[in-house]
């Protein structure tokens, strides 16, 4: 079952569901929009090591707006500030983002409960797109939670996406052990 819109702002009016900032007309039926922030980073070396800390160079995108090029993966941040206390969110591309060819995440599309931060895209794109800050780029969904969550993703040991930012966050497997 996915939230409503009535539901969404129920959850919102509770403290259960946060979004910052948060303007009524990016409220959809059953999603809100999110939009892409300011900061777009890459990496710094083209062979990525699953167990090495893969540096990555942040760049604000300007006024007049960034082309993205293909085959090339783009480390991008949502405007919005997000916490989910007692629903499990999940981050899908627009349509109208996909049909520019825009893809917003390869494999992250589902939040924990209890996730407290801005959203880290990985965006790529099929050809040549011009994108913009402040674009609308994605929307979020929230599904209940059947149950007691016992470890809520902010009050998890060592989770390693828990530092408050407003610029993408690049991967931080190396700290997994394996």
């Amino acid at each position: 079952m996915i939230l409503s819109d009535s539901r969404i702002l129920e959850e919102i009016q509770k403290g259960t569901i946060v979004i910052e900032p948060f303007d009524r007309a990016d409220l959809g039926s059953n999603s809100y929009d999110v939009h892409l922030g300011k900061y777009l980073a890459m990496y710094n070396d083209t062979l990525l090591d699953a167990r090495k800390h893969n540096q990555i160079t942040h760049f604000e995108i300007p006024e007049e707006g960034y082309v993205l090029q293909p085959n090339v993966l783009y480390l991008g941040v949502t405007l919005e500030y997000t916490e989910t206390h007692a629903h499990v969110p999940f981050l899908e591309g627009k349509s109208s983002t996909g049909r520019l060819g825009i893809d917003i995440h390869a494999t992250a599309g589902k939040g924990d409960v209890g996730f407290c931060n801005t959203w880290t895209l990985e965006i790529s794109c099929v050809q040549p797109v011009r994108i913009y800050a402040g674009m609308p780029i994605g929307q979020l969904i929230y599904f209940p939670v059947e149950g007691e969550v016992i470890n809520k993703y902010n009050n998890k040991e060592g989770a390693k996406y828990n530092v408050r930012n407003i610029k993408p966050v690049e991967s931080m497997m190396w700290k997994n052990k394996f």
